[in-house]
């Protein structure tokens, strides 16, 4: 397994659950500094990144791009993927599409979050499913032309309706026209709604793509009540080999965040 940490350059999107926020090169030189594997990137649209200048800094700090985000789409563009009107549901695909275009630029996924949306009184649960997994079938195919997986991620029901434990996302992807959609397991949403993390670790078995890792509390790891040791045996278990990506609160600051992040990461994985 390998270490990520979170960096965000969306302002509407202030006080929320990443380590790093706007100053990308300083955030990509800290992280390398302490140790991290990767960086994972969440921006408001696709021209906030300068392609050619960042891949200069993640090579001279050594680092890759993890994942990136694509929540912009619902912060800043007020689109998701079950609106009840198709034309703000093509909206969102296309977003998504311009996202998956720049994380392939640097051979990483994008990931689904909040901008999965969720059903409500103009549109009925089956029907926001139906349009969720249209979304995703349309959208898994794009990002495999690109060579990259999409990453879609289950939440806890104060954030979505839609599907909420690992079991669940495996029905859907299961349910799919393409095989290139993975799980994103977030330990802090996972801690809301699974009854064991680990088993729901098992449940996600080979489908999970990413890990968000971070405490009870959405602080670092370390900062909570998060037992590991489980959690990480279970990851070994489904031979799961990718990113524990730090998405969590910059507490007490940005810098002392990462660091003990890094530090939980080395002595869990150890």
């Amino acid at each position: 397994m390998k270490s990520a940490v979170t960096i965000s350059l969306v302002e509407e999107a202030r006080g929320g659950p990443f380590i790093f926020w706007h100053d990308l090169e300083d955030a990509i030189k800290t992280a390398a500094e302490l140790g991290f594997d990767a960086v994972e990137i969440f921006a408001a649209s696709p021209l906030d990144i300068e392609v050619k200048q960042v891949k200069q800094l993640l090579d001279d700090a050594g680092l890759k791009v993890a994942a990136v985000g694509t929540g912009a789409g619902w912060v800043v563009h007020q689109v998701h993927l079950v609106d009840a009107h198709p034309v703000t549901r093509d909206n969102a695909i296309e977003f998504i599409c311009s996202m998956i275009n720049m994380g392939a630029e640097f051979g990483a996924p994008a990931i689904i979050g909040s901008m999965q949306g969720r059903w409500q009184d103009d549109v009925d649960k089956e029907t926001a499913h139906e349009h969720l997994r249209e979304g995703l079938n349309v959208l898994g195919r794009h990002a495999a032309e690109k060579g990259v997986p999409l990453i879609y991620e289950p939440l806890n029901r104060y954030e979505t309706n839609m599907c909420n434990t690992m079991a669940e996302g495996v029905q859907l992807i299961e349910s799919l026209d393409t095989d290139n959609v993975k799980l994103l397991a977030d330990l802090f949403h996972m801690n809301i709604e699974e009854t064991s993390i680990a088993q729901g670790i098992r449940d996600g078995g080979s489908h999970i793509g990413h890990v968000h890792f971070v405490d009870t509390n959405r602080r670092p790891a370390g900062c909570g009540h998060m037992d590991y040791a489980p959690i990480v045996a279970a990851l070994r278990e489904i031979g799961y080999e990718g990113y524990l990506s730090a998405e969590a609160y910059p507490w007490p600051d940005s810098n002392a965040a990462a660091k003990q992040t890094i530090d939980e990461y080395r002595r869990v994985t150890a």
